[in-house]
């Protein structure tokens, strides 16, 4: 076995990357700061009975484990929000609370076009809050948000997990076969999902209502469509819903950056109203997806209401490469080339340079005799400029 190599699903950053993404950490910490969002931080081990004994449970095969010492069973955290929802139900007194975190995720068997199985995320979750206006006000966030990491071409995609679930209430199906008809319109494959309900006995209106889903792609046109098609009044409230937020957004000046997706259905447990996802042109998956999930504390012994986002700076990092708009490197503002004995002089003027704001490189062992790597060093830092030999 080469040792050398990593596991799959896992990578280095190196430091060109790192660095980029370290830019990327700072700006969203300092727009999450200055938007009134404090800072929290899960613990990266967790019991395993804590993911697996709730309503909405991570799937075992998901999650790392391992045992502690006592021969309990361990995970590695699997879900970012589902960590701040015990938070919330557990340690916060405070009936509202807006939180920011940055942390990794670890999936075992990453599924679709996520091959990740450490994943870091930066998101945040307002707790405690409902309406239209809280949920427009996540959605325009998240777009200042993905601008401000630098990324230029992207759009929002908004849906509502309550409209897939009043037309599925008028389709009969047992949770079973409701699952199966929700993963077959997420895969466009509406033959599996005719089939399914064709064979359970569902009508023919309301067979025609879920194959329609995929279609209703678009701006707030849609909506109209989206009501002709049922008579459910979950379905339709949740339309009357997209109706308030698109009206919000609009008048927020964020009418460019979003459009409308009912045929994207997310876990019908984990949400439980208005979806969104940040979808870059040259990435096949999102950058960043969130959603209102008010049941999610519940598991955790207290109703919180809550509305956040997630993004994956990873794959942003990837987005920003691709579109030529990666965060350009601090360059080396001066670089001191020490000879020997003047060591204490040439620490001073580092550390001087430095505490005023520069970015600088103190390179000991040059001589005077060795230009040549002085000038290597000046090329790999692009310090020709500032250099200085003490």
């Amino acid at each position: 076995m080469a040792f050398t190599k990593l596991p799959a699903g896992v990578r280095d950053l190196l430091p060109g990357e790192c660095a980029a993404l370290c830019d990327i950490r700072e700006r969203l910490a300092r727009k999450f700061r200055m938007s009134g969002f404090e800072p929290v931080e899960s613990a990266t081990l967790e019991y395993y009975d804590t993911y697996s004994r709730i309503a909405n449970a991570v799937a075992q095969e998901r999650m790392f484990k391992l045992a502690d010492t006592d021969g309990r069973l361990l995970v590695l955290r699997p879900d970012a929000t589902l960590s701040v929802s015990r938070i919330a139900a557990t340690k916060l007194g405070a009936p509202r609370a807006r939180l920011s975190y940055f942390t990794h995720k670890f999936d075992l068997q990453p599924s679709g076009e996520n091959s990740a199985r450490e994943i870091e995320q930066a998101g945040v979750e307002c707790l405690g809050e409902e309406g239209a206006f809280s949920d427009a006000l996540t959605i325009a966030f998240a777009i200042e948000c993905l601008k401000e990491t630098g990324l230029a071409d992207f759009v929002v995609e908004i849906g509502h997990v309550g409209y897939f679930k009043g037309i599925l209430s008028e389709c009969g199906l047992s949770g079973k076969d409701a699952e199966a008809v929700r993963v077959h319109v997420n895969a466009k494959d509406g033959v599996s999902a005719r089939n399914l309900l064709e064979g359970a006995g569902v009508r023919k209106e309301a067979v025609r209502a879920v194959l329609e889903l995929p279609s209703l792609f678009g701006g707030a046109e849609i909506f109209a469509r989206a009501e002709a098609l049922t008579a459910s009044a979950q379905a339709r409230s949740s339309i009357a819903r997209l109706r308030e937020v698109n009206a919000l957004l609009c008048k927020m000046g964020y009418e460019k950056y979003i459009c409308y997706d009912l045929g994207t259905v997310r876990s019908l447990g984990y949400y439980s109203g208005v979806v969104f996802a940040g979808l870059a042109r040259e990435m096949g998956a999102p950058v960043m997806s969130g959603g209102r999930y008010d049941g999610l504390a519940d598991d955790f012994g207290k109703h919180v209401p809550a509305v956040g986002f997630a993004m994956g700076l990873r794959r942003i990092l990837v987005a920003l490469e691709r579109q030529g708009n990666l965060p350009a490197p601090v360059p080396v503002a001066v670089a001191f080339a020490c000879e020997e004995g003047a060591e204490e002089a040439a620490y001073r003027a580092f550390t001087q340079a430095v505490s005023q704001g520069k970015r600088a490189l103190l390179l000991p062992g040059y001589g005077r005799e060795d230009l040549r790597g002085v000038e290597a060093a000046e090329k790999y830092f692009a310090t020709k400029k500032g250099l200085e030999r003490l």
